[in-house]
């Protein structure tokens, strides 16, 4: 199976409605696929609860601190 692409447009507007620039991405199609002929398996980006509360367990079993960031340009290429 071939996935097929779409160019995303949009413009960005300054705070009186003018267009400050036109951008453009291409994006792959993923959706289309299907499990089984595309792929065997697929996963989240994030962890299942569960394991969230093994670990917040296990951190308060040994009274340990536990710090909570967020690295937004995580996936930026």
């Amino acid at each position: 199976m071939v996935i097929t692409l779409k160019w995303i447009y949009k413009v960005k507007l300054d705070e009186l409605g003018g267009i400050l620039k036109n951008k453009a991405r291409l994006v792959a199609r993923g959706y289309r696929q299907e499990e089984g002929i595309d792929f065997e398996e697929s996963f989240p980006p994030v962890p299942r609860l569960e394991a969230i509360r093994i670990f917040l367990a296990y951190a308060a079993h040994r009274n340990m601190v536990v710090y909570q960031m967020d690295v937004k340009t995580a996936f930026l290429n």
